[in-house]
């Protein structure tokens, strides 16, 4: 590692920034993240000669460096070390001597379940399981053949494990010795994987490659990045979402001290200077006009209307028929229903959006934290007014995603600043701006019925979505039932003979976007809180109640047994209720059971258990710290999540406002990995859902009270028309009710 002696840029130990002052201080180990210095003058700088390129994702130099192309965003979830991991594993070779680099935009990297190379779906490692394992096994059948053309020997004589390759004579090579010739050869289309009981990497708790660089401070996202010459931006932008600039004047802005530019564009008001607090204040010195558009009458209210006025008038289109369920709830001997609504939501990633661009005379040069490398090669082209093929992405950590880096609306701004200045532009959006103009996850109110038959069999479940449509905008067309709004009530496990699930679209004049479990977070609230309704209904207890539904069902069984089990269900401490989730998402069944006491009136959450089943793990340390992080991030959405507009205008800023989950609000996290031969689930989004309605369910097994609109905060306190224990009309929340019917 380079020591402040080493600096090339002749900066004093006063100029160091953060990076600087943590490399001089700390040592990593033998991993390398190279995240921008383009692959072959990197290789070049080590070695003199470029590496052998094996296959899209792997490139070994004649020095025995060993280069793997990581072609999904690492925002958190660990793909800097599961997706190595299986190549590594038939290559035979440890992830610690081995160099990983983001790969460029490239049609090997298509992830044809997300129709792109796009980080989202929780499905980077099932899209790689056989892919990424294969292209490992091809190169290392390349190697020990080009070594047995060397030595003139059969290549069934040789053996490939640590980085060389050895025959029965003792002729020992090195990959880098023979990765040119390998690389030569044709491409083995049929190759033999490992099976599971030789893996000697997959299948262990391996430390994540990336903590070294994210401890010792070189690792670079996107607002780290430097170029020479690099100027700042920040961008103005309309109070009201949806708005745009009418007249601007910048007399004042630019007679500012660093002012470069000020650009008026679709998105607002570009402000660039020498330094980021130059353009800041700058920007606070620009006259706008803003046109406020269509949406300057816009809050909550009138959003809400519009979807309920929609789920009384449409009866939706149909994403799930099992049976008739509409006759079966005609012909019912009892019918329940509710009607429950989840708000607008924040992604509130910690790092604010920001893009840095560099427009010259070869193209583009990108550099950018984002969940979608082509969308932002286009999104820069057109900005630059350059083919697509001539913007090279270069995709740094990201610090935090959640969906919020799947849009490109913060890529543009920063690209035309640089084509108009013809110097690389960093444009940083504050807090502030971050918080009032995201893509926030959409709406939702969902109508739920059921009916028991005679016999007091539950025969009958019918569920009806209303909600704007995230996937018409970024990536029309859309026809039919778009997936994603239905997640959770489509893959729903519960063995009920009659199942209808519909969809109605109702846009709310604002962009929304898809946020972390997207879909699977509402509609796993609504099934599973109105699961234990029914439960009550019908005097079983909610764990008995689901058994039954899950007779055809082992892995859920199997899940939501072990977590009773964990959590001592039925067997609560004294002053402690318990509630529990189910759910089968992303390939992975897991259950969750919330425990809580009442204090003040509020639920304070002491334990959440947390089972899971999502097939093989590549790394189960890494599907351990998802589950964990996905638990906070649906408990704060539980506890506190909700964005309010008042005209237009996003009424929380910054954290003060939009409400996060705070150390002494932690609660004991328990999570149990079921071990499993089946293909591997996805694991980055699954443990959110879960956690409203076990929390939701626990506050009734407490209270008697039922909860049917979120957020539920602890500072909540019951309310004096509070409904009792055993009353149809039992539910609560901050918005207006609607009763449920028994009937």
């Amino acid at each position: 590692m380079a020591t402040p002696h080493d600096r090339q840029d002749g900066a004093t130990p006063a100029q160091w920034t953060r990076r600087d002052f943590m490399g001089s201080a700390l040592s990593a180990g033998g991993l390398v993240i190279a995240m921008n210095l383009p692959l072959p003058a990197r290789a070049a700088t080590r070695a003199g000669r470029a590496p052998a390129e094996l296959n899209a994702w792997l490139r070994i130099a004649p020095d025995d460096t060993i280069t793997i192309l990581v072609d999904r965003s690492e925002m958190g979830q660990g793909v800097y070390t599961a997706l190595p991991t299986l190549i590594a594993e038939e290559l035979e070779i440890d992830l610690a001597r081995v160099a990983i680099v983001a790969a460029p935009v490239g049609d090997a990297y298509f992830n044809a379940a997300n129709v792109g190379q796009v980080t989202g779906t929780s499905n980077s490692v099932q899209d790689a399981w056989v892919k990424l394992r294969t292209a490992g096994a091809q190169a290392r059948t390349l190697l020990i053949a080009a070594a047995a053309a060397r030595w003139g020997v059969d290549p069934r004589e040789c053996r490939a494990r640590h980085g060389v390759i050895s025959n029965a004579a003792g002729d020992r090579l090195t990959y880098g010795a023979v990765a040119a010739d390998a690389a030569r050869l044709p491409l083995p289309t049929q190759v033999a994987l490992k099976p599971a009981s030789e893996f000697r990497l997959i299948g262990r708790g391996l430390p994540r490659t990336d903590t070294p660089a994210k401890v010792d401070g070189s690792a670079q996202f996107g607002i780290d990045v430097r170029l020479p010459g690099m100027l700042y931006g920040a961008l103005a932008q309309s109070p009201v979402l949806g708005g745009w600039p009418d007249s601007v004047d910048s007399a004042e802005a630019q007679k500012m001290p660093g002012v470069r530019l000020v650009l008026a564009l679709d998105s607002g008001v570009l402000v660039v200077a020498d330094h980021y607090w130059q353009a800041l204040a700058a920007r606070r010195a620009l006259r706008v006009r803003w046109n406020p558009g269509p949406n300057a009458a816009l809050d909550n209210a009138a959003i809400r209307a519009a979807l309920r006025r929609t789920e009384a008038e449409d009866p939706g289109l149909v994403a799930r028929a099992d049976g008739d369920a509409r006759a079966a709830l005609q012909r019912a001997a009892r019918t329940h229903s509710a009607i429950y609504e989840v708000p607008l939501l924040a992604h509130a990633t910690m790092e604010p959006m920001n893009c840095t661009a560099d427009v010259h005379v070869g193209g583009c040069d990108l550099y950018v934290g984002t969940q979608v490398q082509q969308l932002s090669q286009a999104a820069a082209a057109v900005a630059a007014g350059v083919p697509p093929d001539q913007v090279r992405v270069h995709t740094t950590f990201l610090g935090g995603g959640f969906g919020r880096r799947l849009d490109v609306d913060f890529i543009p701004a920063a690209v035309a600043g640089s084509h108009a200045l013809g110097r690389p532009v960093q444009v940083i959006w504050t807090r502030e701006d971050d918080m009032t103009h995201d893509t926030y996850r959409p709406p939702a109110l969902e109508r739920i019925s059921a009916g028991f038959d005679a016999a007091g069999k539950l025969d009958a479940f019918q569920l009806h979505v209303v909600s704007p449509l995230i996937t018409a905008r970024m990536f029309p067309p859309v026809t039919g039932v778009d997936p994603e709004v239905v997640e959770a009530a489509v893959s729903c496990a519960y063995g009920i003979p009659n199942f209808l699930v519909t969809y109605t679209r109702q846009e709310i004049g604002i962009n929304v976007g898809y946020m972390r479990s997207v879909s699977h977070a509402a509609n796993c609230f609504v099934i599973e809180s109105f699961v234990d309704e029914l439960a009550a209904l019908a005097g079983k207890d909610p764990y008995d109640f689901r058994m039954a539904l899950l007779t055809t069902k082992p892995r859920h069984r199997r899940v939501l047994e072990t977590a009773a089990r964990l959590a001592g269900w039925g067997k609560p401490a004294p002053g402690r209720h318990l509630g529990l989730a189910l759910m089968d998402g992303y390939s992975t069944r897991i259950a969750q059971i919330v425990e809580i006491s009442v204090e003040g009136g509020a639920p304070r959450v002491h334990r959440i258990v947390c089972v899971v089943d999502c097939g093989q793990m590549v790394n189960p340390r890494i599907v351990e710290s998802q589950i964990e992080s996905g638990i906070v991030f649906g408990l704060t959405e539980a506890l506190w999540g909700e964005i309010t507009i008042a005209n237009g205008v996003v009424q929380q800023t910054n954290f003060d406002g939009y409400r996060v989950l705070r150390a002494n609000e932690m609660p004991q996290i328990v999570v149990e990995l079921l071990a499993s031969d089946a293909p591997p689930g996805g694991i980055g989004e699954v443990a959110v859902p879960l956690v409203a309605p076990a929390l939701c369910n626990a506050w009734f097994a407490a209270t008697g009270e039922r909860i049917r609109s979120l957020p539920f905060g602890a500072a909540r306190a019951p309310r004096a028309d509070a409904v009792k224990p055993g009353s149809a009309n039992n539910d609560r929340g901050s918005a207006p009710r609607t009763a449920a019917s028994d009937t």
